[in-house]
């Protein structure tokens, strides 16, 4: 059993439709993991129960080999779109997680200015979400999630929105912050190349069904152009070999 199981899990939308159906998957402690598949295949619900902000029709959802049916403590969720607090500074938005449970102390500030500094923004702890751009903001949304140090991430297409080049620096941050924390991570996408550079695990949804599942090669240690590689190219076209394979029975 790894550090998240979901075995046998089927959904319906009001008891009618089916949106997921028969859903084995176990992520393992420190795996980057991400469900890749087309808009409307079910895969924001099947990370919505895997949060336990969803409850399954049938089958179960195990963290640490106990029944996920709540939002727990050692979890976090990114969402696409950032829910960033507009009224507050970027410093009580990365704060707010401990400010709604506990009063917030010296030592929840410095581990605020840490993840922001990790995240590369500490200069705008003062300002407002609205003098960020598009990917400052997301960087925030990163650092709120870690301030409760969750050792499992859900990220819903967190950088769907962005540009090409913020999000591929993004990307690369977000792969060195998670292997610098060694944390385990779900992580949603339809980006292809997205799902190839960030995943140790890809599995493939089609029609609230999973497809396929497969590891990913790591890339070669200090090669900073491997996104532009041969064998990430390749890795792109096996994936996409997959889901037309898929599509087409």
């Amino acid at each position: 059993m790894g550090l998240l199981s979901i075995e046998e899990v089927t959904f319906y939308y009001k008891e009618e439709k089916e949106i997921l159906s028969n859903i084995n998957l176990t992520l393992e402690e420190g795996e980057f993991h991400c469900l890749l598949g087309r808009s409307g295949c079910g895969k924001t619900t099947l990370l919505k129960l895997a949060a336990g902000l969803l409850q399954p029709t049938g089958g179960k959802i195990l963290l640490e080999g106990q029944d996920v049916t709540e939002p727990t403590d050692g979890t976090a969720f990114v969402f696409q779109e950032q829910t960033l607090l507009r009224w507050k500074t970027v410093l009580d938005n990365v704060l707010l997680p401990i400010a709604l449970q506990k009063k917030v102390t010296e030592a929840s500030m410095d581990k605020a200015y840490e993840l922001l500094a990790l995240m590369g923004i500490e200069e705008y702890a003062n300002d407002f979400p609205r003098h960020l751009s598009g990917g400052q903001q997301a960087r925030v949304a990163i650092a709120r999630a870690l301030m409760m140090n969750p050792s499992l991430l859900f990220m819903d297409e967190p950088f769907a929105a962005l540009d090409a080049i913020t999000r591929e620096e993004l990307q690369r941050d977000l792969l060195d912050l998670c292997r610098q924390e060694k944390m385990t991570v779900l992580f949603i996408t339809h980006d292809i190349a997205e799902a190839v550079y960030l995943a140790d695990v890809i599995t493939i949804m089609e029609a609230g069904e999973i497809t396929a599942s497969f590891d990913c090669p790591e890339a070669e240690a200090g090669l900073e152009d491997w996104r532009y590689s041969y064998e990430f190219m390749e890795q792109c076209r096996h994936v996409q070999e997959e889901l037309e394979r898929k599509k087409s029975e």
